[in-house]
């Protein structure tokens, strides 16, 4: 059985920064990626980052390049999400994903950016 356990949401005021992290624990063979999507109130779940385990390459939406950094910890088998210059538009709750091959999901951290 696979967990993946999140923490670090949480209310911030725009302009403000957070960091998520996701850590992998379990049994399985090896990690082909792992990553974040992000679902706002009313609206469908959306790809936020991922990163390519053995190689480290990462991929962002177009609407958080420049402010969002995936990291990873292969040692941990955590991810990192350091969100910076946040608006209101990053409110949602933020998924953590990891793709072993299997999907599997986290429960979900609420994010919050408001003044």
């Amino acid at each position: 059985q696979v967990r993946l356990v999140e923490s670090g949401g949480g209310l911030v005021q725009p302009g403000g920064s957070l960091r998520l992290s996701c850590a992998a624990s379990g049994s399985f063979f090896s990690i082909n990626s792992m990553g974040w999507y992000r679902q706002a109130p009313g609206k469908e779940r959306t790809f936020v980052a991922a990163v390519s385990w053995t190689v480290g390459t990462t991929n962002y939406a177009d609407s958080v390049k420049g402010r969002f950094t995936l990291s990873r910890d292969m040692t941990k088998k955590t991810v990192y999400l350091q969100m910076n210059s946040l608006t209101v538009e990053d409110t949602a709750v933020y998924y953590c994903y990891a793709r072993m091959p299997t999907q599997y999901w986290g429960q979900g951290t609420q994010v919050t950016v408001s003044s």
